[in-house]
């Protein structure tokens, strides 16, 4: 399924699944979404970027190795657990705060960097399966 239809609409398709992705994730701790289904999406346009242009160029595109990006995931998800420990609060307990911006205020909170970290571990493992797979068919 190489088609120069697909090679040229996949970097296209690539962008906005990713755009979604990063959307899907901000808004999940209030609706439907997360850092999982997240996650899954961005790791689908990886899939896809690799089935266009191969496993070899997508490695290169993301510059960082996908195992790494999971690890990653794993360390900010335990991170944001942990932040509560200081204030003498059960793992895992959340924690807000304003963050100001000019005449703006930003909530921050340690669920939106553990959905963040769950995004970055389903991005990274699956990414990594995904162009493993893809590795083997080119082999086979």
């Amino acid at each position: 399924m190489n088609t120069l239809i697909f090679r040229t609409i996949a970097p296209l398709l690539v962008v906005v699944m990713l755009v979604f992705s990063v959307f899907i994730t901000l808004r999940g701790h209030n609706e439907p979404g997360g850092g999982f289904i997240g996650g899954l999406i961005a790791a689908s346009a990886i899939a896809i970027y690799g089935m266009a242009a191969g496993p070899q160029a997508t490695r290169k595109a993301m510059r960082v190795d996908p195992l790494a990006i999971a690890g990653f995931g794993v360390l900010l998800a335990a991170l944001s657990g942990l932040l509560s420990m200081p204030f003498q609060l059960p793992f895992l307990t959340g924690l807000w705060a304003d963050l100001q911006l000019g005449d703006t205020a930003v909530a921050i909170s340690t669920p939106m960097f553990f959905d963040l970290g769950v995004y970055a571990v389903v991005l990274g493992s699956i990414s990594a399966i995904a162009l493993a797979l893809e590795d083997s068919g080119e082999d086979g």
